[in-house]
């Protein structure tokens, strides 16, 4: 299953993060995202979607200059990347991303196409953003048996 969701604007984008979030389960490994978009297509705004439904509080912004925010939300630990700045997929080395995948719940992370090569964990679900008649379209593409399974219930929950 490949859903694909039309987004109205950043509030409809909001709460389709939020319906997402729900599905979100504590698994043996973290549930791996990867956001994909042109600048301004809503990957953020997904991203912060995600975590205020999983109880973050606190501002939510795209770790472009640190590559890495790490947030400890009431169901559990998420890590948010954006890699649009990184000039070597050898960066995310010194990051230490091996430390965070024990006990994770969820890695966002945007522009996971500068990071191949490097040592990030592979994505269950790939999330297209991309702008189409002044909103968003999303298209979501499951990579793994956890992501068939998440986008599954994503799409139940919106239906």
């Amino acid at each position: 299953m490949n859903p694909s969701f039309l987004l109205a604007d950043e509030q409809a984008t909001e709460a389709l993060a939020s319906r997402a979030a729900r599905q979100v389960v504590q698994g043996a490994a973290p549930l791996v995202l990867h956001l994909e978009g042109d600048l301004g297509a809503g990957k953020t705004t997904f991203a912060r979607g995600m975590l205020r439904a999983l109880g973050e509080s606190g501002p939510v912004r795209s770790p472009t200059y640190g590559l890495l925010s790490e947030y400890h939300t009431p169901r559990g630990r998420v890590v948010h990347m954006d890699l649009y700045r990184m000039r070597s997929p050898a960066e995310l080395a010194a990051l230490g991303l091996d430390d965070l995948l024990p006990g994770s719940l969820l890695w966002l992370v945007e522009w996971p196409e500068k990071g191949a090569g490097g040592v990030m964990p592979a994505a269950d679900a790939l999330l297209r953003l991309v702008v189409v008649d002044g909103g968003r379209r999303l298209h979501a593409e499951a990579l793994t048996e956890a992501g068939r399974h998440y986008l599954h219930a994503v799409y139940a929950d919106t239906g």
